[in-house]
Order: structure tokens, then C-alpha cells, then sequence
């Protein structure tokens, strides 16, 4: 994030924090960082806490060096001060990084997107699919294209997909 103590960012942090436990439940750790101190993310977190409510039980830490921040991108060249942009890094159990989202300094980060991306990219994984747009847990997969005209048109003529033409088929898990 790019600072402690300001607006977006703890709009942000309530909201991360608010879904811990979903995150938790998909076997996703967070971590917040920011070039501030630690001394700022506790007094930061301690004023969340006391201001809003919400207690931050994940780690934030501290960049002061930056290297992390330029390791990932997060400091654009050229920027008028050294404060991180806002971005979100998924990164899978194999130390893949499989997304990355970065905000304008002005906008918040929708959660619920990160958890939806994480499930779809679960599914993805675990059943060789694609997803579609705004795809949801329950939601049809796309089925990978076929790579020869046999299984093409095997595949149209199926009713174990529901294909649009040969190329886009989808299919319920």
C-alpha cells in the first residue's frame, strides 16, 4: 500500500481484514507492506482498531529500503515521491506469481474481486478450465479449445458441453 495513515489505504485494510477468515479458508495468507516503518503499521493498525473497529491480524511490513517495493514494481519511475502504488500480488504455494493488479493512487481495490480471482484460479488449476467474465463459484467453466478437427467436431456435436461454435464451449463442474 502506499502509506499508513491514509484514506484509501485503510478503506483497504478494514476491508482485508473484514475478509480474513474467507481468505483464510481458501488457504490464502495476506501481507500488507509499505516503505513506512513498523512502528507506523502498529500505531496505524492500533488506530484502525480504536477508530473503526476492525482489528488488522495480518502482518504488514515494513520496507524501508525499498528493495521489495522496486523488486515488484511498486515504485514507478519518474514518481514525484517515493510512495508505493497500490498492488495486489497473488502468488501461488509454488512461489508463482499468478496476478498482479495495480490501482490508481485515488481508487480502492475491490476485495471481493481478489477472492473471486483466487477461487477461479483454484478452479482453473484444479480442473484444466478457463473462466469466463465475473465467473463465480457454481458458475459454467470454458472448456479448453480442441486442437484438432476430429475432437472439434466431436466436441459440437456432444451433450456433455454446451458449445456456441467449436471454439467456446462451456460445461458445469
Amino acid at each position: 500500500h502506499p502509506a499508513d495513515f491514509t484514506p484509501v489505504c485503510t478503506t483497504e485494510f478494514m476491508a482485508f481484514a473484514n475478509h480474513h477468515d474467507e481468505f483464510l479458508a481458501e488457504n490464502v495468507d495476506l501481507l500488507g507492506l509499505s516503505i513506512d516503518s513498523v512502528f507506523s503499521h502498529l500505531a496505524w493498525t492500533r488506530n484502525i482498531k480504536d477508530k473503526f473497529g476492525v482489528d488488522v491480524k495480518f502482518p504488514i511490513i515494513e520496507d524501508l529500503s525499498m528493495k521489495v517495493a522496486k523488486a515488484y514494481g511498486m515504485i514507478h519511475p519518474g514518481a514525484a515521491d517515493t510512495s508505493a502504488v497500490r498492488a495486489t500480488f497473488i502468488i501461488d504455494p509454488d512461489g508463482i506469481l499468478r496476478a498482479m493488479v495495480y490501482y490508481p493512487m485515488t481508487n480502492g481495490r475491490s476485495i471481493p474481486e481478489f477472492l473471486r480471482l483466487i477461487k477461479a484460479l483454484k478452479t482453473s488449476d484444479e480442473n484444466k478450465v478457463a473462466t469466463p467474465e465475473s465467473w463465480q463459484p457454481g458458475d459454467k467453466v470454458i472448456v479448453p479449445p480442441p486442437l484438432d478437427a476430429e475432437t472439434a467436431e466431436n466436441r459440437v456435436n456432444s451433450n456433455d458441453h454446451e458449445c456456441t461454435d467449436w471454439y467456446f464451449c462451456k460445461k458445469a463442474l
